[in-house]
């Protein structure tokens, strides 16, 4: 039996069709036209097998809708670059309102970049966007590009949606030390999960995805604290859950779940996720 999920990039596609599926419904809090051609019928498999996932689209819809204001909240006060690191089939120089002399840079795996550039082959982007194939784990090849684009911009947005979970602690202490050291790279928005659901999300989809070698590792205990030996300071972290209850995206059982407060600092074994904003010291 062929696997669903072949290799990480696989998961693009599955969380395409929670864009997609947010994108038509007559009160969608985000558009996304591309997602369901980028989602294909792999995307719609994947997310029909997690069932889990399923249950908790509603995590899908508030991370995009926080990263779509954090995204557009830093071009309005002047970063003139965004770079989007594990691009995946993410649209936004496509979908969102942006000025065209806005820098984008994709940074993906080759074999994803070519994929989307094919669907999107006869659509403009809105912003001057640049793909960078490149497998971030090649650490040398990496610093090399950040080094690069630290030299064309002014004040860079780092973004990085959906791929901390997937790192081991050293890969993500590494790939924060390099980015802290381009000073014009200011900040970075990233989602992350607590201990506690990572351990949830490992039960309920770690075997699944682990067939495409798309494993669910990374939650520091310390929380966002983990970053700040590395070169960035948390200025803030916005709840999924919270959010999708602020965005009425949540049934009865989960309104009364989200109603209970959260941890203050780290939430342990408290199944959380949020979007995560830090600031570079190194430019402060």
């Amino acid at each position: 039996m062929e696997r669903l999920v072949e290799n990480i990039s696989d998961t693009a596609k599955w969380v395409a069709i929670f864009r997609a599926d947010e994108s038509e419904r007559p009160d969608a809090i985000f558009h996304d036209p591309f997602a369901r051609k980028m989602a294909g019928k792999k995307g719609e498999e994947i997310a029909n097998a997690v069932e889990f996932s399923r249950q908790n689209s509603w995590s899908f819809v508030a991370r995009t809708y926080l990263f779509d204001k954090y995204i557009s909240e830093h071009v309005a006060h002047g970063y003139d670059m965004v770079i989007n690191l594990a691009a995946g089939l993410d649209s936004r120089p496509y979908r969102m309102q942006l000025p065209s002399s806005l820098q984008w840079i994709e940074v993906d795996l080759p074999g994803i970049l070519s994929e989307k550039e094919k669907i999107l082959a006869n659509d403009k982007p809105n912003c001057e966007l640049r793909r960078v194939p490149l497998d971030l784990s090649n650490e040398a090849a990496r610093l090399t590009l950040f080094k690069q684009l630290n030299g064309e911009t002014d004040k860079a947005l780092i973004v990085s949606e959906g791929l901390m979970i997937y790192l081991i602690t050293e890969q993500a202490a590494s790939l924060a030390s390099d980015l802290s050291e381009q000073k014009n790279l200011k900040r970075w928005l990233f989602d992350m999960a607590s201990p506690g659901l990572l351990t949830l999300a490992q039960e309920k989809m770690g075997s699944f995805l682990k067939e495409g070698n798309a494993v669910f590792q990374f939650a520091p205990e310390e929380g966002e604290a983990f970053f700040l030996k590395y070169g960035w300071k948390s200025l803030e972290s916005k709840s999924m859950l919270k959010t999708a209850a602020e965005l009425n995206r949540l049934n009865v059982e989960m309104k009364a779940i989200a109603a209970i407060p959260e941890p203050e600092g780290p939430k342990g074994a408290f199944p959380w996720s949020g979007a995560c904003l830090f600031e570079n010291k190194n430019a402060m």
